[in-house]
């Protein structure tokens, strides 16, 4: 088991988890093997987001033949983002890796990420050159939010990055202190600052199993890194309502005209419902973007914790452990 007392490593690798039964022996080989060439003062901590599958059996099994692999088992399903979060949260290393189990992310990219630390960046951003296995639509569709999110964020957004890049001890220590719940990392480690580059490498096939992203998610992840990093949405709907009136000014001139020159002004019930129908889309739509962001404020008010963790391998005793507890056990 982890020594939670042992001196800090210099390397803490957080793997997510969430039923990848099949690919875990491939990732415990070849993980393990390019850490022990590349930094052999090293710990693995796998954060294992309430698995169905066989994950949690095989995960105390690698932390029982490795040492310094340490598991987090979560209460239930709390997300990725909560994930990454936690396993931040419980590293120890000067330097942080984030990356995936599917082994979409290569392992043996890690040695590229700790040279760029070695020469001095505090933030080493993996960046997709390419990405096999993806279908086209969800490629294009994934290739343009990227875009269009770096143009309307606050901050400056790399394209084609996820959460696969190392972090400084002191960017981690900074990121555990933002308070926020709704967490899209990818993009609060990149408001944080500091100095930053980026190693390109082609993402894999993923070998084996299913996504664990699928439409759905991604669009709920997306939304989480539009609303936590951009106005623009609100300001759209200011747009299109000053549009909409500009338009009705437009008709209702048009009608004066018509009536003082003409005599006549335009009748059919047809222009009257397109147009209801028109202004009653308007509404909806901004009332569905301002709920977006009144979701989150609702969210962050509530203030629950972010996840609950049910075991820890490093702490055989804790019962339940919630964030920012050090006691050695504890009850909800």
């Amino acid at each position: 088991m982890t020594d939670q007392h042992a001196a800090a490593p210099t390397l803490s690798v957080v793997v997510p988890v969430y039923d990848e039964a099949a690919v875990l022996p491939a990732l415990e080989t070849r993980l393990f093997t390019v850490l022990e060439a590349a930094c052999p003062e090293y710990e693995v901590v796998f954060v294992d987001d309430g698995s169905s599958d066989e994950s949690p059996t095989i995960l105390l099994g690698i932390a029982e033949r490795n040492p310094r692999a340490r598991v987090l088992r979560f209460s239930r399903n709390f997300g990725h983002q909560a994930a990454v979060t936690a396993g931040i949260e419980h590293a120890r290393g000067s330097a942080v890796v984030v990356i995936d189990a599917d082994l979409q992310d290569p392992p043996e990219v890690i040695p590229d990420l700790l040279a760029k630390w070695r020469e001095g960046f505090e933030v080493v951003s993996a960046v997709r050159a390419e990405r096999l296995g993806e279908p086209p639509l969800r490629l294009f569709l994934i290739k343009a939010f990227y875009r269009v999110l770096q143009r309307i964020a606050s901050v400056d957004m790399t394209p084609d990055v996820g959460d696969f890049r190392l972090i400084d001890r002191r960017v981690a220590d900074a990121l555990n202190r933002l308070p926020e719940r709704n967490r899209y990392v990818r993009g609060l480690v990149r408001w944080l600052g500091f100095r930053h580059t980026e190693v390109r490498y082609t993402r894999a096939e993923r070998f084996r199993g299913e996504t664990k992203y699928p439409f759905t998610k991604l669009v709920r992840l997306a939304l989480d890194g539009v609303t936590a990093f951009s106005n623009f949405p609100l300001q759209l709907v200011a747009y299109l309502g000053f549009a909409v009136f500009a338009l009705s000014v437009l008709l209702v001139l048009y009608a004066l005209f018509g009536r003082v020159f003409s005599g006549e002004t335009p009748a059919g019930w047809t222009s009257v419902f397109v147009a209801v129908a028109f202004l009653s889309g308007v509404q909806l739509v901004a009332l569905g973007i301002l709920g977006a962001y009144v979701s989150r404020i609702f969210e962050e008010v509530k203030a629950r914790p972010l996840y609950v963790i049910a075991s820890d391998s490093a702490r055989p005793t804790a019962d339940v452990i919630l964030p920012g507890q050090s006691a050695t056990s504890s009850s909800l």
